[in-house]
Parts: C-alpha cells; structure tokens; sequence
C-alpha cells in the first residue's frame, strides 16, 4: 500500500485579534555629544571671507561690484547639529489568511483535520468550486538602518560632517555659545519613525525589539559674515566652515 506524506501537526495558541498592544522592547545605548570648536584665526576667518564677499552679490557671473563697495558689517558663531545613528527593528507575529483552494465540480464536502468543508461557487461560475480555510501565518520582519542626518531629520550631505578632533569639555562649549541642544530622543524617535513599523495585518505578536547601537550628536561650528552693499544697503550672509574656513 502506498504510503501517504502528512504534515506535522503541533499544538497552537488561539489566535488574539485585539491590537491593543504595548509599545515594542527598547534597547537604547547612551547618547554620545561631540562638540567641535572654533579652531581659525579671526584673522583668516575674515581674509576667506575677503576672498569669497565677492560673489554673494555677483549675478550672471560678469555683474560684478567692486571689492571695497561691499563693506563688512558683523560676524557670529553658531553650532549645527549632525546626527548620527544606528539601530535594527525585529518582529515576530501571526497574521490572519484565508486559502482559497479550488476543488473539482462534483466534490459535496470535504473533511481536512477534523473539519468539515463545503465547497462553494465563486463569481457565479458553477464550473469551479472553492473551500475556504482560515489559518494563521507566522512571519519575521527586521529593519536595519544607519543614518546620517541633519537638524531636520533630513539626510545629510556626508561631506559637511566635520572629521576634526572634538572638544574634551563639550559641556563647556555648550554653555559657552548657548548651543541648543536636540531634544532627549530626538534621534531615537528619527529613527523609529523610519523602522519600527508594525504590519497592518498583524494579529498576534510574539516578541518585538527596537534596538538602537549607536546614537551619537555632533555640533559643528559655523561662521555666519554679514556683508552690506554700499550702493544698495543690500546685506547678505556667508557662511564659513568653522574648522577649514571654506564655503558652506
């Protein structure tokens, strides 16, 4: 007699429908804040600004003013933020299905585990009958992203993030220029916005993780110069990097 394959059965939890779930594990490691400081000679801060106010008020290229029409009016220091950050989001979870399984025109019932089906006929097509079974699937997701971004929570431009050595007394830097500092998790929130989706379909969760392994703020200093066209009174800004001096 031919031997007939069967699929393992195991025992299941009942299914739960209610979406009435906690928020997910968190695992968070320590924020880290970098601050840079101003390394620049105020005097090489104002020779690049000499070498670049020319072309804050230039247009077309050839409407060009002359050097000592455009007169130096201020400057401040001003810190931008970066952010840094790293993390995975993982779930584990059942979702509800309904199979749809075609079965010849003659079939009355059909008996599958324990349970009785009765075919039916779908969009009026006598020809064709189906069951329908409901079951419970079990998935995995993860999520894995490493972000650079800006104040915005936008992406940021790599080549604008300062590799220089940091502050040993960022906390000093902090006080010193009244740095605004990002909210608590602000990077957090960033990137569980972006990861830590729960499916739609979801009906029973069997673990949940978001994780986060680096998280770390980097303030970069910046030189804004206030220029004033004499003919004009036409003022506007140049921003310089505050550890190379070069255009932002």
């Amino acid at each position: 007699m031919r031997n007939l394959g069967v699929t393992k059965l195991v025992s299941v939890d009942p299914i739960v429908t209610s979406l009435n779930y906690s928020n997910p594990k968190e695992k968070l490691v320590k924020r880290k804040t970098i601050v840079h400081e101003v390394n620049i000679d105020p005097a090489m801060i104002r020779i690049s600004g000499e070498k670049l106010k020319l072309q804050l008020f230039t247009k077309y290229w050839f409407f060009k003013p002359k050097s000592d029409e455009i007169q130096f009016v201020d400057s401040e220091i001003y810190y931008e933020p970066f952010i840094i950050v790293n993390g995975k989001y993982f779930i584990d979870y059942y979702r509800k299905r309904t199979y749809h399984i075609n079965v010849e025109p003659q079939v009355k019932e059909i008996v599958l585990l324990n349970n009785k089906f009765i075919p039916e006929n779908m969009n009026l097509n006598k020809k064709r009958k189906y069951i329908h079974i409901k079951a419970e699937e079990r998935l995995t997701i993860e999520n894995k992203a490493y972000m650079v971004l800006d104040k915005n929570g936008k992406k940021a431009v790599i080549e604008k993030v300062p590799s220089a050595p940091s502050s040993k007394y960022p906390r000093k830097v902090i006080k010193k220029y009244k740095i605004k500092e990002l909210p608590k998790n602000f990077e957090v929130n960033l990137l569980k916005s972006k990861i830590a989706r729960r499916p739609k379909d979801l009906c029973k969760i069997i673990k949940e993780l978001f994780e986060i392994t680096e998280r770390t703020i980097i303030y970069a200093p910046r030189l804004k110069l206030r220029y004033k066209h004499k003919k004009t009174n036409q003022e506007k800004i140049l921003i310089l990097d505050g550890i190379t001096a070069k255009k932002i």
